[in-house]
């Protein structure tokens, strides 16, 4: 099994992938003890002088006033997380707990967080152990961190809360005791230093970035097939058009479409009836390239998140003098404005799909081409045509996703906390469009491969060598439909292929292989 070591400096987003989806084992790097030890010798120094700090000797929050004596350190730290786990809704699932708990372990083995190297190692061994924290996934407005989220995850460690383990829902002290572990009682700053911080955002964060990387090449390979389906032409992806406009990544998207359809007999080489085709064709890599700067601004953020130090306070060394400096690295917004971003390219993404569709389905959108609704006898049976509909009340629900999370503001603890990200929510609505975008996506590879039969029939036209695989892939799910049939269990079939990166996996091999 594939092992990560973490240092607090060095972890990849793939990385992060390999925890969550795969299963591998952390280690914690011995470069990291040292920083670790160093940070938690600034707590205890603190405690000896009885310095005022916040979160060591106060209270929380709107309590930062109130000065708790060491004696009390200990139920300090054990009160915030029973008070702060405060979670609603479904659990999250196993890989965003997994991802979520990788990426607070790896905060804290950056050595500013003042917490004992036993913590942290009982933290890592939740994962090696496959001890997975029951975390509900609402109750987070993503300032002062993930404090719900997180305080569930961190009730587990103490025996407290709840988890699953083999495959059960168990008591956090049960599941403990099954995986060969034993409850920790945390002291002075552990309890905050769990707590306090944007893991649950940037895991989120993360997990989307593969998944939308996969979905914008699938949406590509749908609007290349569709592009064929339709007689259109690759005109518009010269590169000399995008050289003129030189974004990056449409450039890239362009270059990408034309590898895609080297070689296909089935688009149009001259102009015949039309001199422009529609802008869903003829714009795909303007939009679908917009979106890739999307999904590449949200990686840039999740990267540096991901190493950051995103607790409060924060534990320094000046010479030989410990100081806690408290401030707003919990503060999601970096993150909350690139998943509201997301969500709304996204968007964009499923919108010009499902207009796509449409001109597959409309005899009077496709110019005859193909017959309507992709059926022989049209009235008799309703061929694709409510397939399209699937995909406009998805369109429709992405419209109000896209409806930027981070736009609000409620403030709480009486004021203290008065600006909130809601980073959280504006994950939780991004994970919900990239749902309903690869959807749409199956849909219209659903009905490009149907439309595909129709204008090869009785002739041998040959596909793009990157389009060729991913009818294949489609065709092995889906057989050419001569009559009505139930049509979801092909459009489920088809959204995994999607969902899953097979339908990318496959296509990216053939272009390897041409290359």
């Amino acid at each position: 099994m594939e092992r990560v070591t973490i240092d607090g400096d060095g972890l990849a987003l793939e990385q992060v992938l390999a925890v969550a989806r795969d299963g591998a084992r952390v280690d914690l790097a011995e470069a990291a003890r040292a920083r670790v030890e160093g940070s938690r010798r600034a707590v205890e120094t603190l405690l000896q002088r009885g310095e005022v700090a916040y979160g060591i000797t106060t209270g929380f929050g709107h309590f930062a006033d109130r000065i708790i004596s060491s004696e009390q350190s200990a139920a300090l730290q054990r009160n915030i997380l029973l008070s702060h786990a405060v979670g609603v809704g479904p659990p999250l699932d196993e890989v965003a707990v997994r991802a979520t708990t990788l990426i607070r372990a790896n905060t804290l083995a950056k050595g500013y967080s003042g917490v004992r190297w036993r913590t942290l190692t009982a933290l890592v061994e939740l994962l090696n152990r496959r001890v997975h924290p029951v975390i509900p996934a609402k109750g987070s407005l993503g300032a002062s961190g993930d404090l719900a989220p997180l305080a569930h995850m961190a009730l587990v460690l103490i025996g407290e809360g709840e988890a699953f383990y083999g495959g059960e829902r168990l008591s956090g002290a049960e599941a403990l005791r099954r995986a060969g572990l034993v409850a920790l009682e945390l002291e002075a700053k552990e309890g905050l230093a769990l707590t306090n911080g944007t893991a649950l955002m940037t895991a989120l964060g993360t997990l989307l970035v593969g998944a939308a990387e996969n979905t914008m090449r699938a949406a590509d390979i749908a609007g290349a097939l569709s592009l064929e389906a339709l007689g259109g032409t690759p005109e518009p992806f010269d590169p000399r058009l995008h050289e003129v406009r030189p974004h990056p990544r449409l450039i890239e998207c362009a270059a990408y479409l034309r590898r895609l359809l080297r070689g296909s007999q089935l688009v149009r080489t001259q102009a015949r009836r039309r001199v422009q085709d529609a802008y869903s064709l003829r714009c795909i890599p303007q939009v679908h390239g917009a979106v890739r700067d999307v999904v590449a601004y949200l990686r840039w953020v999740a990267e540096i998140e991901l190493n950051s130090a995103t607790d409060n306070p924060l534990v320094f060394w000046e010479g030989d003098r410990p100081q806690v400096l408290s401030g707003g690295n919990f503060h999601g917004e970096p993150l909350a404005l690139a998943l509201d971003f997301l969500a709304l390219g996204l968007t964009a993404l499923g919108n010009i799909s499902e207009r796509r569709l449409a001109r597959l389905l409309d005899e009077a959108l496709n110019e005859g081409l193909l017959p309507p609704f992709l059926t022989r006898e049209g009235g008799l049976n309703s061929g694709f045509m409510m397939v399209q509909y699937t995909s406009a009340a998805l369109a429709s629900e992405n419209k109000v996703l896209s409806h930027p999370a981070s736009a609000d503001n409620i403030p709480t603890s009486a004021n203290t906390e008065d600006h909130q990200s809601m980073g959280p929510t504006a994950a939780l609505k991004a994970r919900q469009v990239l749902a309903n975008v690869e959807t749409m996506i199956a849909i219209e590879l659903l009905a490009v491969a149907q439309a595909i039969d129709f204008r090869r029939e009785g002739k041998t036209l040959r596909l793009g060598q990157g389009t060729d695989p991913a009818y294949q892939a489609v065709r092995e799910q889906v057989p050419f439909l001569e009559r009505d049939a139930a049509l979801y269990p092909y459009i489920e079939a088809v959204r995994q292929l999607v969902a899953g990166g097979d339908l990318v996996q496959r296509v990216e091999r053939a272009l390897i292989a041409e290359a």
